[in-house]
């Protein structure tokens, strides 16, 4: 196990990908289990989409170093999305036994995971070419309406979160507008 998550890292590091869902797109409704707190739950992009702007974040595995960060820092920033009115969900082709427990530790209970499907995967065109079933790391922000506002797609997880935040708050700037 631990030959693989140092393989899939090494892949990720060496690899770009682009997101294929570009702004003014519509995002594919979808519905998975979540985990939130090592709580396991039914999770549906329509019903999020209802509270506000839902930042859904694709990444390759739980517990690989670069998605352990990533998941930190979304945590460490939950609660700037929260006052924004955003939900952040990430998604993972991983079981829920494992999302559970890395909604626990990794995004330290401030933020759910979910198990991300084939169909989902192509859907929002992550797939991760070296790793059949596997997604890229790409982050979109998803607006009330179901279009996408933002995409950022890199290996490298620095620049997810910061991205998505601003996406986020320069929407909200937006609407106020209108």
């Amino acid at each position: 196990m631990r030959k693989a998550v140092m393989t899939l890292a090494a892949i990720l590091l060496a690899t770009p990908s682009i997101a294929a869902l570009n702004p003014g797109a519509k995002a594919p409704d979808f519905s998975t289990q979540g985990a939130l707190a090592g709580k396991a739950f039914p999770f549906s992009l329509s019903k999020a989409l209802k509270k506000g702007p839902v930042v859904l974040y694709f990444f390759p595995a739980a517990f690989t170093p670069g998605c352990t960060l990533e998941a930190n820092q979304f945590a460490e920033m939950a609660g700037e999305f929260k006052k924004q009115g955003a939900t952040i969900i990430g998604v993972a082709a991983d079981n829920i036994a494992d999302l559970r427990r890395f909604s626990a530790t990794e995004c330290r209970n401030k933020f759910a995971v979910a198990v991300a499907t084939p169909a989902m995967i192509k859907g929002f065109d992550v797939v991760l070419p070296q790793f059949a079933g596997r997604s890229n790391r790409t982050s979109y922000v998803i607006a009330p309406n179901g279009q996408v506002v933002y995409a950022h797609s890199n290996p490298d997880y620095r620049g997810h979160v910061t991205g998505t935040l601003q996406a986020v708050k320069d929407w909200k700037i937006g609407q106020r507008r209108k």
